[in-house]
């Protein structure tokens, strides 16, 4: 058995089953929540741990599709009660989406705690979930060399003090345009960005969706287009693919460095596109390591002048 003490970076969030509709199909009942999409992104490059719930109706197929990817899963709690579920829809274009249904369930009592063995592991990453239980995480992790928490708009609203507490203790913070301007009070994404370095963090990563990401510093600001593709059948999780590609690349190297935190992105952008070649993680349990690469080279020839 897997040695939990082999895990380089941790993820924390959520863990769903989604009802997904796009143009190119409807499924019902797939993996979903931010954990599933980063965890499966990161193993390609690292050991990493998930932390998160499930209910008692969480199917065997889901849990053996997690140890394919190789993720290990002594923080997945299992909880009495049915698991979180999402379900909705995308218009034509896929840049607006439409919610249908959100059921908490397990998920709504979530008290995330590290296994010993995640405790002093150097990389985390906390995705999408309130910024009280961000930063009860963060108080549990052993001195973690890089952290980077993610956000949403209800937590800008509702739980601000907590956040901006939060903001204060990571290395990074990620967050999409909208986000940026509602929290920030900025017009001008690179003031907003500027504005949240202010309060502390190294780094923020600003996504623009099928536009790409900005990545910002007290060194300067770097740009990273989307990598295109000619059809895309489902965009959900493709930011935290992103950010668990990122993070797992980060962690591989080694390199927190601006250099080698903009090379992270690029790896993270080119799982990312991967991911919503097909619904849920479909696209990734076939993916290898060698396509990762291949489409890099890529990537790597249309941004480069």
């Amino acid at each position: 058995m897997p040695n939990p003490s082999d895990v380089q970076l941790v993820v924390v969030g959520s863990v769903g089953l989604d009802t997904v509709e796009t143009p190119a199909a409807r499924r019902a009942d797939v993996l979903g929540g931010s954990v599933s999409y980063a965890c499966a992104a990161a193993s390609f490059f690292t050991r990493v741990g998930m932390v998160g719930v499930v209910g008692s109706d969480f199917p065997d197929q889901g849990l053996a599709v997690y140890e394919r990817f190789g993720i290990d899963l002594n923080g997945l709690q299992r909880a009495a009660g049915k698991t979180f579920r999402w379900s909705g829809v995308y218009e034509r274009d896929m840049n607006a989406r439409r919610t249908l249904s959100t059921e908490l369930n397990v998920f709504a009592a979530f008290q995330p705690d590290l296994p010993a063995a995640y405790r002093a592991t150097p990389y985390l990453f906390l995705a999408n979930i309130s910024p009280e239980l961000q930063l009860h995480v963060l108080g549990q992790a052993e001195r973690p060399r890089f952290t980077a928490a993610d956000t949403m708009d209800l937590w800008i609203e509702t739980a601000r003090d907590s956040l901006m507490a939060l903001i204060a203790k990571v290395n990074m913070l990620t967050l999409n345009d909208t986000e940026a301007r509602q929290l920030t009070g900025e017009s001008s994404l690179v003031r907003a960005a500027r504005t949240v370095l202010g309060w502390g963090p190294d780094f923020v990563v600003i996504k623009k969706g099928e536009h790409g990401s900005m990545l910002f510093s007290n060194s300067g600001l770097s740009v990273l287009p989307a990598f295109p593709l000619e059809a895309v059948s489902d965009p959900t999780g493709a930011g935290d693919t992103f950010a668990g590609g990122f993070m797992g690349f980060l962690a591989r190297e080694g390199r927190i460095d601006e250099a080698g935190v903009r090379r992270a992105m690029a790896f993270g952008s080119v799982v990312a596109s991967f991911c919503v070649e097909r619904f849920s993680l479909e696209r990734m349990q076939e993916l290898t390591e060698p396509e990762i690469r291949q489409r890099f080279e890529q990537f790597r020839r249309m941004v480069s002048f």
